[in-house]
């Protein structure tokens, strides 16, 4: 049996943690990158015997993960945000996935919306996977990338047949807190790189966005919740912008 371990980043998660460190009761060990929490996320995380806490000053979401990932004494290693749950069938499907003579070095996992309990079924959430289960040896964060990690694979990727729960906010307002603080970490990401801001770019952008998440991805089926997501993910690209234009 091949051993892994479970990774996750945090800040004043204790209303989380528990529940998502029971989701890596199948791994051998537990990486918590805590960013000096002020809640008791820490002392909650201890309680649990297979954890490992390192403290680690927070810059950006892609630094954490990749000390995260030199931190992990396995090659298999199983991220989850504080908002994701597993389900039995996909924690059966890891470990029959990694001990696999033929197993790919990276797996997207799709995941299943909820706002709240509230199931989203559109609004592009039908389409969101990420990279949650891969060898540290064929993969590492873009440095880059400070909101959106990106990973990149050298090796071969598959995609896992059950979902993770993703329980990503507890209502509307913190989702709008959430994509505002996004947008201002991607606008000093665009700004470090050399954009310039246009107020053509802007608007063109903002608009498309909405345009794209209620039409083209479908929000329009979620109802009053569509229009909302729709709305804030086009808040997020204007508070992308209204940060570069600051910084220029």
């Amino acid at each position: 049996m091949r051993k892994i371990s479970g990774l996750i980043i945090t800040f004043n998660e204790e209303q989380n943690i528990a529940e998502v460190l029971d989701c890596f009761n199948f791994c051998d060990e537990i990486i918590v990158v805590d960013s000096f929490s002020t809640d008791n996320t820490v002392e909650i995380a201890q309680k649990n015997p297979k954890v490992k806490i390192h403290k680690q000053e927070f810059v950006d979401y892609t630094k954490q993960r990749n000390t995260a990932l030199t931190l992990a004494q396995n090659d298999w290693v199983f991220f989850l945000d504080g908002d994701e749950r597993t389900t039995p069938l996909l924690q059966n499907e890891i470990i029959e996935t990694i001990n696999k003579s033929d197993a790919k070095d990276a797996y997207y996992i799709y995941r299943t919306f909820f706002v709240g309990q509230k199931k989203i079924n559109y609004s592009g959430t039908q389409n969101d996977k990420n990279f949650r289960l891969f060898r540290k040896s064929k993969a590492s964060y873009t440095e880059s990338k400070k909101v959106h990690e990106t990973l990149e694979v050298d090796g071969s990727i598959g995609v896992l047949k059950h979902k993770l729960l993703h329980y990503s906010f507890t209502n509307f307002e913190q989702f709008k807190k959430k994509m505002l603080y996004y947008g201002l970490l991607k606008g000093n990401e665009l700004h470090e790189k050399g954009k310039k801001y246009s107020s053509i770019t802007h608007w063109s952008k903002v608009f498309f966005k909405f345009i794209k998440t209620y039409f083209l991805k479908l929000g329009i089926l979620d109802g009053i919740d569509g229009l909302k997501i729709s709305y804030l993910q086009s808040l997020y690209v204007n508070e992308t912008y209204i940060t570069l234009k600051n910084k220029s």
